[in-house]
């Protein structure tokens, strides 16, 4: 009977970790800018690995989820760049600077 409920767990672990995946992009673009991308990649390498080396079938399956949420993070902090260029979400004045140029690089005013 336990085992029937193995999908819900996986389904709902995987639903909350997209859900903290969103807030976590757009406040590291913010902190960092795009450059965080590499931090990204880094943590789903390593959770990659992890989730390889763990024998337990329910915590490898989170940690690959989280593995490529975190890949997919990467993409998402360019776009969420892109939707900072364009005034979508506010910029961090501290870069105020950096997204002036890269908003010269686009075009965009």
């Amino acid at each position: 009977m336990v085992q029937h409920l193995y999908g819900l767990l996986i389904g709902a672990a995987t639903f909350l970790i997209i859900g903290v995946f969103h807030p976590i992009v757009i406040k590291s673009e913010y902190r960092w800018t795009r450059k965080c991308w590499v931090w990204f990649l880094v943590a789903g390498l390593v959770l990659s690995v992890v989730s390889v080396m763990l024998t337990n079938v329910i915590l490898s399956i989170i940690a690959a989820v989280t593995a490529f949420s975190s890949f997919w993070g990467i993409h998402e902090v360019f776009e969420q760049e892109n939707r900072v260029l364009k005034r979508w979400f506010p910029e961090n004045p501290a870069h105020a600077d950096y997204y002036a140029s890269r908003r010269k690089e686009k075009g965009l005013k």
